[in-house]
């Protein structure tokens, strides 16, 4: 197995693994924000923001993985010539 065929492997597979740990983090996020509202209901806005920015950063590293899986290969591609 040489090394593209190896890259070609592993981009998806990393990708795929930062959308799970995206959907893990996020669902832990909700979870928590959801209980905490059901604490503190006069709360809800300012937990409810909180949450929405804090998916937005967990969602932001499958995004940089998903590019870093597009660039990686053509930056590669053109340092091998």
């Amino acid at each position: 197995m040489d090394f593209t065929m190896a890259l070609g492997f592993s981009l998806p597979l990393g990708v795929g693994l930062a959308a799970v740990g995206c959907g893990l983090g996020i669902g832990r996020a909700v979870e928590g924000a959801m209980s905490a509202m059901a604490r503190q209901p006069e709360a809800s806005g300012r937990i409810q923001t909180g949450m929405i920015i804090g998916a937005a950063f967990i969602e932001a590293l499958t995004i940089y993985a998903l590019v870093v899986a597009f660039v990686l290969p053509a930056i590669l591609k053109g340092a091998a010539h």
